[in-house]
C-alpha cells in the first residue's frame, strides 16, 4: 500500500530532504586537505614531485590539498598528532614513534610493493669510492653520518644491526645527524663525513641508483654519479614504509584516499612513479601488524636512551 503525505507531514519531509545531503557532507566546512612530506631531499624537489599527486587529490576529494615539506621527520610526525596533517608517507620507525605516543592517531592503510612485488628494502652505508674504504671494519675511528633520529633506514635499523654485531657508535670516530639522506650522501661526496647510512630497494639496474630510494632519487636528479660512492654495509630487509591517515577522517575520504592510490600505478603510471621516487609495483593495503617489529625496536631505542 502506498501512502501519501500531507500537511506538515509532507513539509518536514521536503526540509528533510534538501537538508540532510549537505550536512552529511564531509566536505562542508573541511578546509584544506593536508599531506605531509618527509624530508630525505631539498624541498624544491620534494615540491616538484608531489606537485602531480596534490592535483590528483584534489581532483578526488573535491577539497584544496596542501603539501607539507616538513624539515625533518618530527615535524611530520608532531603534524599527524595534532592534526593538523590528514595523511603522510611514513618510514617504518616515524610511524611507530606516533603509535608508541597515540595509538588512536593515526592508521596504516598501505605501503608501496617493489617492481618484484616485495614490500621491503635496505639500508646501505656508502663512502666515496676513493676513500679506500672497503668495508664496515675499515670505519674504525672514521665519522659516519645517520640520517634522522626518526628514520628507519638511516637511523634506528642500522645502528640496531651494527650493535648486534658488536659495533657500537663508540666504534667509530665520529657520530652525527646530516638531517636527511639526500643531505648525508652529499656530506659525503663533499668530505664532511667519511660515510653516510641512506636507503635503497637494491633492485634493478645500479647504474641507475636501482628501481628506487634516495639512491635513486640523487641519480635522477643530477645529484650523484653512481661511479663516485661504494656501498661498504647493507642491512637486513626493512619493511617499507606506510602511507597513514588520520583515525578521525571522515569515511568517504579515506575509501577515495585508496581508491586512488591502489589504482594509480595502473591509470596515472607517472604520477606514481614521482610520488614514490622510482620504479615500483603499485601500491598495496597492509595494516599495523606488518611494523610490529619496528614498534618493538623503537621500544628498545627509546629504554636504552633513558
Amino acid at each position: 500500500m502506498t501512502r501519501t503525505l500531507t500537511g506538515a507531514a509532507a513539509t518536514l519531509a521536503v526540509l528533510m530532504t534538501s537538508v540532510m545531503p549537505a550536512a552529511a557532507d564531509w566536505r562542508a566546512g573541511f578546509g584544506t586537505y593536508n599531506i605531509g612530506i618527509l624530508s630525505g631531499e631539498n624541498e624544491a624537489d620534494r615540491l616538484r614531485r608531489y606537485s602531480c599527486l596534490q592535483e590528483l587529490m584534489a581532483d578526488t576529494l573535491g577539497v584544496p590539498v596542501e603539501l607539507y615539506p616538513a624539515a625533518d621527520y618530527a615535524g611530520v610526525m608532531q603534524g599527524l598528532l595534532a592534526g593538523q596533517l590528514h595523511q603522510a608517507g611514513l618510514g617504518a620507525s616515524g610511524y611507530a614513534g606516533i603509535y608508541l605516543q597515540d595509538p588512536e592517531a593515526v592508521e596504516v592503510v598501505m605501503t608501496s610493493a617493489n617492481v618484484d612485488g616485495s614490500l621491503g628494502y635496505y639500508s646501505v652505508i656508502i663512502t666515496r669510492a676513493d676513500s679506500g674504504i672497503e668495508n664496515i671494519e675499515d670505519m674504525a675511528g672514521r665519522s659516519l653520518a645517520y640520517a634522522d633520529a626518526n628514520s628507519a633506514s638511516g637511523y634506528l635499523f642500522p645502528r640496531a644491526e651494527l650493535r648486534l654485531a658488536g659495533i657500537e657508535d663508540s666504534y667509530f670516530g665520529t657520530v652525527g645527524f646530516s638531517g636527511g639522506h639526500e643531505q648525508g650522501v652529499i656530506a659525503v661526496l663533499q668530505g664532511q663525513y667519511d660515510a653516510a647510512a641512506t636507503w635503497s630497494s637494491l633492485l634493478g639496474e645500479a647504474s641507475e641508483g636501482y628501481s628506487r630510494g634516495n639512491i635513486r632519487r640523487m641519480v635522477d636528479n643530477g645529484l650523484l654519479n653512481m661511479d663516485d660512492i661504494r656501498f661498504i654495509w647493507t642491512s637486513d630487509l626493512i619493511p617499507n614504509g606506510p602511507t597513514v591517515l588520520r583515525k578521525d577522517l571522515p569515511a568517504e575520504a579515506r575509501e577515495l584516499v585508496l581508491d586512488l592510490f591502489l589504482n594509480m600505478n595502473e591509470r596515472q603510471p607517472e604520477c606514481y612513479e614521482a610520488t614514490i621516487g622510482g620504479e615500483g609495483g603499485g601500491f598495496v593495503e597492509i595494516g599495523h601488524e606488518f611494523y610490529e617489529t619496528a614498534v618493538r625496536m623503537r621500544q628498545d631505542e627509546i629504554a636504552g636512551s633513558r
